[in-house]
């Protein structure tokens, strides 16, 4: 009876460490959108994989996510980096968090990105009328298919950015 007493107390403890353990690493990862876990195909990196030395590479934000099944891999290095794709803007969540856990603005000059380096600073085109935006990086989506990055109100209004449109997304550093 004795040994049933203590086997059942070890279990409890190694239970209750490992569910803390668990509870930690999920309030620990940040998204902008909560993660939902499946089996669906991991959506792979598409750009250079080279390491840098920045402390914030090892950031929570910086590491792989899952949203709506996929899994996301943020790039170490944006070194090069230069896509064209649609830009959507947001600007309804002010006062939320953005995944570096800094308020949302939605009249500063921000982004939404799913694999860039957070914080990363870009340049960002609209090529239907050649205006463009430096702005920072600094939260995770769109989470829409399809879309490439999603600008702050303020960004997008400098752009000209109404609804959605084509644009180019070009890197020019680190913001540390």
């Amino acid at each position: 009876m004795g040994l049933d007493i203590l086997f059942i107390k070890g279990y409890t403890k190694v239970l209750c460490t490992g569910v803390s353990i668990v509870l930690f690493s999920l309030l620990t990862g940040c998204a902008s959108e909560p993660p939902q876990l499946s089996s669906s195909k991991p959506v792979a990196p598409q750009h250079s994989k080279s390491h840098h030395n920045s402390h914030t590479h090892k950031q929570a934000y910086n590491r792989p996510y899952r949203v709506k099944g996929k899994t996301y891999y943020p790039i170490a290095s944006a070194n090069g980096y230069s896509e064209t794709g649609i830009a959507s803007w947001y600007g309804s969540e002010s006062g939320s968090k953005t995944s570096m856990g800094s308020h949302f603005s939605p009249n500063g000059l921000s982004a939404a990105h799913k694999t860039l380096p957070l914080p990363s600073k870009v340049r960002v085109t609209n090529l239907k009328n050649g205006r463009s935006v430096v702005l920072t990086v600094n939260d995770r989506g769109p989470f829409k298919h399809g879309r490439l990055i999603d600008l702050s109100h303020g960004a997008a209004k400098r752009i000209g950015l109404q609804g959605l449109t084509l644009v180019k997304v070009d890197y020019l550093g680190n913001t540390d």
